[in-house]
């Protein structure tokens, strides 16, 4: 299976979906990773470390998202992806859909598998994607308050 990580372009967005760690696990269990150049740059990640993990670095989201069977993002996509949404894609990021009515009728017109990482929860009904999200901003809301 081809796993790509677009750069992500959501104004003030700094975080790469996939770290090389990330990257050596999904190598090793026999994916290809395909990662946009410059995609970790806000995370302090370099494309040598991608490289040094497996990522084939390519040098567009359109080589990402054109080649890539499953997309990881951080965050829900932007205007310009949404004319890269096919059947075939699967695609992975903090969603947030409930606000979002035009994008969430795009995603269901283009036939695309969405999975939403808010969403995944364990069968206790812990969402373990989510809860180190809500503990740093826990953390953050007084410092921000003050």
């Amino acid at each position: 299976m081809v796993i790509g990580v677009p750069a992500e372009i959501k104004n003030g967005e700094t975080r790469a979906a996939l770290v090389p760690g990330g990257v050596r696990t999904l190598r090793e269990s026999g994916h290809e990773v395909l990662v946009q150049a410059g995609a970790g740059e806000g995370s302090s990640i370099t494309d040598d470390e991608y490289a040094r993990a497996g990522a084939i670095l390519v040098e567009s989201a359109s080589d990402v998202w054109g080649q890539a069977d499953i997309v990881v993002k951080v965050k829900e996509p932007q205007p310009g992806e949404i004319r890269y949404f096919r059947p075939t894609l699967t695609l992975f990021a903090y969603l947030h859909l409930a606000p979002l009515e035009q994008l969430t009728q795009q995603m269901l017109d283009s036939g695309l598998t969405a999975i939403a990482y808010e969403a995944v929860a364990e069968p206790d009904g812990r969402l373990p994607l989510l809860e180190p999200m809500s503990e740093v901003a826990g953390r953050l809301a007084p410092q921000v308050g003050s």
